[in-house]
């Protein structure tokens, strides 16, 4: 695939209707990019240099910069968990630890089965709500295991659902 398909070229051009000209949707594709490869890949850099009229480079620069971009490839839900001061105290180390615990993985790793990563993040703005974590940038609030292993085995058996109907 793409992001230069057909599946995402409403998604583009509504983008690049919002800017004065296409440079200023770079940020706005290298999510596309993200969706579509499920990291910023070398391919999506590419793609959205081209469609932005970049250079690579500059577009790779981006990336690189802002930490919501991915330059590696990640499980297919990232699960960022806030471990800021304020979290800490309400728990968030524990269930951060626990929680790699349970996936069988070390920091910033994925499982085996290319599911789940998970990594530790500085202050997601939701301090009254720890334990909490984004999970492909959606929040996931007043968290604890059993509302956590409840999810992992919901997406775990949605996978194995979508795998026996093809």
């Amino acid at each position: 695939m793409s992001i230069k398909d057909k599946k995402y070229e409403a998604r583009i051009q509504k983008y690049f209707s919002k800017y004065p000209d296409k440079r200023s949707a770079v940020m706005a594709l290298l999510y596309v990019a993200q969706e579509e490869y499920g990291w910023v890949s070398p391919e999506g850099i590419a793609e959205v240099a081209e469609l932005c009229e970049m250079d690579p480079t500059q577009v790779k620069s981006i990336a690189g910069f802002y930490t919501m971009y991915s330059e590696k490839p990640k499980g297919k839900y990232w699960l960022q968990v806030c471990t800021d001061l304020p979290c800490a105290l309400k728990g968030a180390d524990e269930f951060h630890k626990e929680l790699k615990e349970y996936l069988g993985i070390g920091e910033g790793e994925t499982t085996e089965d290319g599911l789940f990563t998970v990594e530790h993040v500085m202050c997601l703005a939701a301090c009254d709500k720890a334990p909490m974590l984004q999970c492909n940038f959606h929040y996931m609030e007043n968290l604890d295991m059993e509302k956590m292993k409840a999810f992992i085995e919901e997406k775990r058996a949605e996978i194995e659902q979508e795998a026996s109907r093809k």
